[in-house]
Order: structure tokens, then sequence, then C-alpha cells
């Protein structure tokens, strides 16, 4: 839940920046100065880069949730245990022992999105961020191709 709140934390932030940005920069535009015409119509193209930014990312985030809460129904979550620090990240050494059943579950049924799922929490256990997006964002597509 603290999760969300930051997420919706950030995006009120990035929205009400963009706003200002771009308030800022229709008044660049509006100068009649060729420098702050071409100032004022780069940032009106920055918040839009921001915002699409955002949108996909809080797509991603909602699909990924919906693929984690339809695995979690079906009983088929990861159920290993591995140990945690008080701060709450995974102890990294105890991720790496579970992580190549994962990863070899994924080579062998590599249009299965639950083998993909799974595959990016055992990635993002490990601390592997990037490759754990990578894997959830594999499982989103296939488990849309039905």
């Amino acid at each position: 839940m603290t999760t969300r709140i930051a997420v919706i934390v950030m995006a009120v932030l990035l929205a009400v920046y963009i706003v200002l940005v771009g308030q800022r920069a229709v008044l660049l535009v509006q100068s009649g100065d060729p420098v702050g015409v071409t100032m004022g119509i780069v940032l009106l193209v920055l918040p839009l880069l921001a915002a699409w930014g955002l949108g996909r990312e809080l797509w991603f985030g909602v699909k990924a949730q919906r693929l984690g809460t339809r695995l979690e129904r079906e009983g088929g979550l990861p159920e290993d245990e591995v140990s945690v620090r008080p701060s709450g990240r995974v102890l990294r050494d105890e991720a790496d022992e579970v992580f190549p059943r994962y990863r070899a579950d994924a080579e062998q049924h590599p249009d299965d999105w639950r083998a993909w799922y799974r595959l990016g929490l055992a990635y993002d256990a490990a601390g592997d961020r990037r490759r754990a997006r990578d894997a959830v964002r594999t499982a989103i597509r296939l488990e849309a191709r039905g």
C-alpha cells in the first residue's frame, strides 16, 4: 500500500511540474523573441515526454499488478522463502540460490507468461531491476496474446 501512495504522490508532483513548466513555456512562446520562442517550444516538448513516460510506467504497473493478482489467485506465485534484512531487502545470496530454477522454467516454457512473471520476481529478488522489468514486460506481452 505504501508503494501505491508513493506512486500517487510522485505522479501528482510530476503533474504539477508539467503544468507549471507548460505555463512558462506558453509565456516564452508568446514573447516573440526567437530565443524565447525556441526555449518555449523545448519546454513544451519536455513535459509532454515526461507525461508520456509517467503514463507508460503507470500502465506497466497496472498490468504487472493485474498479472500478479491473477497468478496469486491461481496459486502460481513462488513459494520460496528467502530471508530479508531489517530494511525489507532480500538477502541476495539466498535469492541467487533459487534464481536458476526460474530461469530454467522460462527457458523451457518460452510462451508461458506465468514462467516469465516468476522469473521477473526472481530477478527482482536478486536485485536486477532492469531484467526484472524486462521479464515482466515479456509476461505482459505473452498474456495479452492469449
